[in-house]
């Protein structure tokens, strides 16, 4: 599933095309993704001026002037595909919703397994939006403090990884760049989130950051399904340090003179990547 870094440079991408147009034009192909396509969908959002996009943890948020906001979220195999409208793409296998703007842009919603979602809803009622209101705290945010993670870790006794997952607590992390912060930060993921220090929260807060930050600048990461809008992979997957490098040498450890090779377990059906020598296990 595409994590913060790769939604965001999706928006990112989408903005130039679409901030301060209109869409002329929405074909929906299908009844639905994992839940139905909105009623009015291809209707109610035309020749309406697009004042922003914004993201919300996964979710892409696009805002239209008369007051309603169209909610994307792209799964697990989700992908926008944003071309000139004048090139004649042909239709995309799996694509499933194409919208036209004004300035001659087509933008193609393709979802092989169709685990995406679309809604459409009036702007002042997002805090009501079942996807929406129940998320946590955004970690590029200034709100995002270290205080408000040590707030957020001493209440739980589940393992850090796990907190760091849940998306009511801290949004848009999934597991390639919980597992990278970790390392970086030299904690076990299976360490109690309540047990963590005040020094090690520091680290972990702007480890978190600074992992998401060059991520975005990558322009994330391709593992499977994920390209970018111009249909080109990112490019962080390059710099990952133990996600998916099971049995390989720790960088740190090679660069200190020790011999160490990444691990996997499983964590709440999920692999979680670390060095058992950089991340000490607590309950050893």
């Amino acid at each position: 599933m595409p994590e913060l870094p790769e939604v965001e440079t999706i928006l990112r991408s989408m903005k130039p095309a679409l901030e301060g147009q209109y869409i002329t034009s929405i074909e929906v192909k299908r009844p639905d993704l994992r839940t139905p396509f909105p009623p009015g969908l291809s209707t109610i959002p035309l020749h309406k001026t697009v004042i922003q996009l914004r993201r919300r943890a996964k979710y892409i948020l696009i805002d239209f002037q008369h007051g309603w906001s169209l909610l994307i979220h792209l799964g697990m195999s989700g992908r926008l595909f944003i071309d000139p409208a004048s090139q004649n793409i042909p239709p995309r296998r799996h694509e499933h919703l194409v919208i036209w703007t004004n300035n001659g842009h087509r933008i193609g919603l393709v979802d092989p397994r169709r685990f995406g979602m679309v809604c459409l809803f009036p702007t002042d009622q997002e805090a009501q939006q079942p996807q929406l209101k129940h998320l946590g705290v955004e970690p590029l945010l200034n709100t995002f403090t270290p205080e408000r993670l040590a707030t957020l870790c001493a209440t739980t006794r589940m393992p850090i990884k796990n907190a760091l997952l849940d998306q009511r607590k801290v949004v848009g992390l999934g597991n390639i760049y919980v597992c990278e912060a970790l390392f970086k930060a030299r904690i076990h993921p299976a360490k109690a989130a309540a047990d963590l220090t005040r020094k090690e929260i520091r680290r972990l807060h702007g480890f978190v950051r600074e992992i998401l930050q060059a991520a975005i600048a990558a322009g994330g990461s391709t593992l499977r399904d994920y390209v970018r809008t111009d249909g080109q992979p990112g490019a962080f997957q390059e710099l990952h340090l133990v996600y998916g490098r099971e049995g390989e040498e720790c960088p740190v450890c090679r660069s200190e003179n020790r011999h160490s090779v990444i691990m996997r377990i499983a964590q709440s059906g999920r692999s979680t990547f670390f060095c058992p020598h950089c991340q000490k296990n607590p309950h050893k």
